[in-house]
């Protein structure tokens, strides 16, 4: 049996929400170990005059604990 924790995590980018994920993802990687899966929960776009400025997305990052 394994033991799996999940944090959550948003990030944005101003490239794109696959740009926000992996930041999500480079950023729990820091001080997680094993990351197994990125469960997308939420996008969200911030607009700024009807033009998409930021790519928001919360992340469920799931890991093994030892």
């Amino acid at each position: 049996m394994a033991v799996v924790k999940v944090i959550e995590i948003i990030a944005e980018s101003t490239e794109s929400w696959e740009a926000a994920v992996q930041d999500a993802v480079t950023e729990a990687a820091k001080t997680v170990d094993g990351i197994q899966t990125a469960y997308i929960q939420d996008f969200q776009a911030i607009l700024e005059g009807n033009k998409i400025v930021k790519y928001r997305v919360n992340v469920k990052i799931s890991f093994i604990v030892k």
